[in-house]
């Protein structure tokens, strides 16, 4: 099983020169806020998203070529809807209550004023009670106790490092099926008796936010 080591968000830490990072922006709206899951399931399709309506796109090759980086940054509902009409180039999904939209990967020293003010830590929501099912699913470690946008982080990382990996008539036919993502948060001895059954690589994280460096945060399950 291979592994990969990634970068959550180089906006939480010195970037290098050039260094390239993904946005996902979260809807959330504090008076009535999204379930966790629901939350997680929509950053990750929104990611993979974002670059399925325009692969050719030449940010694209450069930010795969490094570490993946994403930047997951929420914003209020009012805020949420000028970052859609500044970025017209947007992948937009819903899940449940939950909006989220992934953009092309941008500098990371240099982001959009728009976007470098929405924050990026701290984002938590309520669990939703609920378990999100599909084909493909995201297996989370939930005994290291990821904030709600460390885990959409690690959840999309995992999602896009199956896809690029992935058959592409098994991605075609997830696509066909719905593109629908389930969410599973395992404890620690679940999360590893499961890194057998995982269909794409083992994320590690960077260790630049809340977790220790190497420590094995995602992986994806394929059921269909």
């Amino acid at each position: 099983m291979s592994e990969f080591t990634e970068s959550e968000s180089a906006a939480e830490a010195k970037s290098e020169p050039g260094e390239l990072v993904q946005p996902i922006i979260l809807r959330i709206d504090k008076e009535d806020p999204c379930g966790q899951d629901e939350g997680i399931a929509a950053a990750a399709l929104a990611s993979v998203a974002a670059f399925l309506q325009n692969p050719e796109n030449p940010a694209w090759g450069p930010w795969a070529a490094g570490a993946f980086a994403k930047s997951v940054r929420r914003a209020n509902p009012k805020m949420f809807a000028k970052v859609l009409e500044e970025f017209e180039e947007h992948a937009l999904i819903e899940v449940g209550a939950a909006q989220a939209a992934g953009l092309v990967p941008l500098p990371a020293n240099a982001l959009p004023k728009r976007l470098a003010k929405l924050q990026v830590s701290g984002t938590e929501l309520p669990e939703s009670g609920q378990v999100f099912t599909g084909q493909v699913q995201v297996v989370l470690d939930g005994s290291l106790g990821m904030s709600t946008g460390k885990a959409c982080a690690q959840a999309a990382h995992a999602l896009f490092a199956w896809l690029i990996q992935a058959a592409p008539e098994t991605v075609q036919d997830w696509i066909e099926e719905g593109a629908t993502l389930g969410i599973r948060h395992m404890d620690r001895q679940g999360f590893e008796r499961g890194i057998q059954d995982a269909v794409g690589p083992v994320i590690r994280d960077a260790g630049r936010t809340e977790i220790e460096p190497g420590s094995a945060t995602a992986y994806v399950v394929y059921t269909g």
